[in-house]
C-alpha cells in the first residue's frame, strides 16, 4: 500500500457483475447451505473481484461505463470466485467473450422431420459438445458493438454472439459450477460442496 491507503490492484478495472434470475422461476430463491442460490451467486461474483451493477442500470449504462461485464447465472449458484475471475482474465487477454461450460453427460440423439412426423437420428458424440454453464464474459470493446442487452438465458446469448460474428472461447467449469434446473439438482449439488469436518 501507498500513502494514500491505495494498493497495487486499485488502478485496475474490476469489471461489472449482474446475477441473472430472471425467466427462472422461484428457483434462485431456493436454498443452499442455508442462503438462497442468487445470494451464493452475488457472493462469488463479489469475491471475484467484480463490482455487482443493480439490475435497474440501463444498457447504455453499462455500455458507457467502459467496463468490461460478467453474467453469472443465479442458477450455478456454487461458481467458485476463482473461476469467475479466470474467466474475466481470460476475456481480457484474448478480447473476446468468454462462457464457461460442462460436459455433457446425457446421450444426445440427431431429429429430424417436421410436422408430419418426427424421426429419431443418429447419435452425436458427446465428446464434441458443451453445456453452457456460467458465466459469460463480455470484454468492454465487445460489449460497445451489442445494440442491445443479450438474453438472460446465456446459451442464447452465447448462439446470438456467434450468429453476430463474434468468436466465443469456453472455459471448462469446475463440477460445484454446474447448472442447475430442479430441487433435486439443488440438493445434489449442496451434497457435492459441502465440506466434511
Amino acid at each position: 500500500m501507498d500513502d494514500a491507503g491505495r494498493g497495487p490492484w486499485d488502478d485496475v478495472p474490476r469489471g461489472l457483475g449482474l446475477v441473472l434470475e430472471e425467466g427462472r422461476g422461484a428457483l434462485p430463491y431456493t436454498l443452499i447451505h442455508g442462503e438462497a442460490l442468487v445470494a451464493c451467486a452475488a457472493w462469488a461474483l463479489g469475491e471475484s473481484g467484480v463490482d455487482l451493477a443493480d439490475a435497474t442500470v440501463s444498457w447504455e449504462g453499462l455500455v458507457d461505463s467502459g467496463e468490461d461485464l460478467v453474467l453469472h447465472d443465479a442458477l450455478c449458484p456454487m461458481t467458485p470466485p476463482a473461476f469467475l475471475a479466470a474467466c474475466l482474465e481470460h476475456a481480457r487477454a484474448s478480447g473476446r467473450p468468454v462462457v464457461g461450460t460442462r460436459p455433457v453427460t446425457d446421450t444426445v440423439k440427431v431429429v429430424t422431420g417436421g410436422d408430419a412426423g418426427q424421426l429419431v437420428g443418429e447419435t452425436l458424440d458427446r465428446d464434441a459438445l458443451v453445456a453452457v454453464a456460467s458465466p459469460l464474459v463480455l470484454p468492454a470493446a465487445v460489449l460497445a458493438t451489442l445494440p442491445q442487452r443479450p438474453s438472460t438465458d446465456l446459451a442464447r446469448a452465447v448462439a446470438d454472439l456467434a450468429a453476430a460474428g463474434h468468436a466465443v472461447d469456453t472455459m471448462d467449469a469446475p463440477p460445484e459450477g454446474r447448472r442447475v434446473s430442479s430441487a433435486d439438482d439443488v440438493r445434489l449439488l449442496d451434497a457435492l460442496t459441502t465440506r466434511s469436518g
